[in-house]
């Protein structure tokens, strides 16, 4: 599938956004912005399938996903960002679109969900509550953090309409039961975790990948939601790889 895509700026340098779960192009704003200001680079968004003005399906495998990167985008890109379920599709799709350097914001690479044993049983078993219930206690985990402002609320509003939630579930169970191989990254690639980041990356699986060759760069104080927190210093921590450089 062909995703539907929004592009800010003018300039040689070529990076690519891509959202989360239940998100959208646009509400990758706070970067976006900061990326014109800073000149020479053009910057597009996608909406991945069943988010935004992209198509619905009924295939939302997150091989499907990493499918319509590969159909969509053109290979030797600068940068392509990924957050969340956008670094997890990138990184299924990251060898064949051959970027100069991929990077990855809290991607989930291997979910805090328990995926055996009775506990996991249970928790499928019962997983539209219990995904709404660890998506609650994630929210409760954010509170006393900066709050997003009133253009990314309306956004993000304006996301969640669009969003195709059939997909939700299915999207949690496959990558739970599938979480990214260890394994030396295919091209130059840099994590930056969030407090929240256990959650989606565990600590020794940072750990490891670091010794693997990733570069692995951590932003306290900020959750899952980074720019939609605190954009400048999420601007801050990626200015280097994202920027065009003068």
């Amino acid at each position: 599938m062909r995703l539907a895509t929004q592009q800010h700026g003018t300039g040689p340098r070529q990076v690519v956004l891509v959202h989360g779960l239940g998100a959208g192009g646009a509400l990758w704003r706070g970067l976006t912005e900061r990326l014109v200001d800073a000149g020479g680079t053009t910057v597009t968004a996608v909406d991945l399938r069943g988010h935004g003005a992209s198509g619905r399906s009924v295939d939302y495998s997150v091989r499907a996903f990493a499918d319509d990167l590969v159909e969509t985008l053109p290979t030797g890109l600068d940068v392509v960002v990924g957050h969340s379920l956008g670094g997890t599709v990138l990184e299924r799709a990251v060898a064949r679109l051959a970027p100069a350097h991929a990077v990855y914001l809290d991607p989930g690479f291997r979910l805090g969900l328990p995926t055996s044993g009775l506990a996991g049983r249970l928790f499928w078993a019962t997983s539209p509550v219990s995904v709404v219930g660890a998506a609650l206690v994630q929210k409760l985990r954010s509170r006393g953090r900066p709050a997003m402002s009133p253009a990314d609320v309306a956004l993000r509003k304006a996301a969640t309409a669009r969003f195709d939630k059939a997909m939700a579930v299915g999207v949690f169970r496959e990558i739970a039961h599938h979480p990214v191989a260890v394994a030396t990254p295919a091209v130059p690639s840099t994590l930056v975790l969030s407090d929240d980041s256990p959650a989606v990356l565990p600590d020794e699986l940072a750990d490891r990948l670091a010794a693997l060759g990733w570069d692995v760069r951590r932003l306290p104080g900020v959750g899952h939601d980074f720019w939609l927190q605190d954009a400048d210093r999420t601007w801050a921590s990626v200015a280097d790889l994202v920027a065009s450089p003068h």
